[in-house]
């Protein structure tokens, strides 16, 4: 089992940064391809990002290619995800999950383990 903790969320204004974290416990925390997804208020859960379990593949949502990049650390069992060009389009909460599967990553539904959330605002 993966127990994930996101952090690094905040109130930022348009065209700026945030990094966000995510802490997993567990020591099987390689094996696991990451996502990152997020949730605005009265809208569904979307994809964000994705990132194979050697770090070798990612994947974004056409919304931010180019403008956030995941990236893991195996070692101290960490997924970040490092956000530019923050637009105002981008608040809403933001989730890191855990999947073993080696497809579907694009979908939450193949992800087993999910954090609870991080808020991030971005004001105009």
């Amino acid at each position: 089992q993966v127990q994930l903790v996101e952090s690094g969320g905040g109130l930022v204004q348009a065209g700026g940064s945030l990094r966000l974290s995510c802490a997993a416990s567990g020591r099987t925390f390689s094996t696991y391809a990451m996502g990152w997804f997020r949730q605005a208020p009265g809208k569904e859960r979307e994809f964000v990002a994705a990132i194979k379990w050697n770090a070798g593949s990612t994947y974004y949502a056409d919304s931010v290619e180019g403008r956030f990049a995941i990236s893991r650390d195996n070692a101290n069992n960490t997924l970040y995800l490092e956000m530019n060009s923050l637009k105002t389009e981008d608040t809403a909460v933001y989730y890191c999950a855990a999947t073993p599967y080696g497809t579907g990553w694009r979908t939450g539904g193949a992800y087993l383990y999910w954090g609870q959330g991080t808020q991030v605002t971005v004001s105009s």
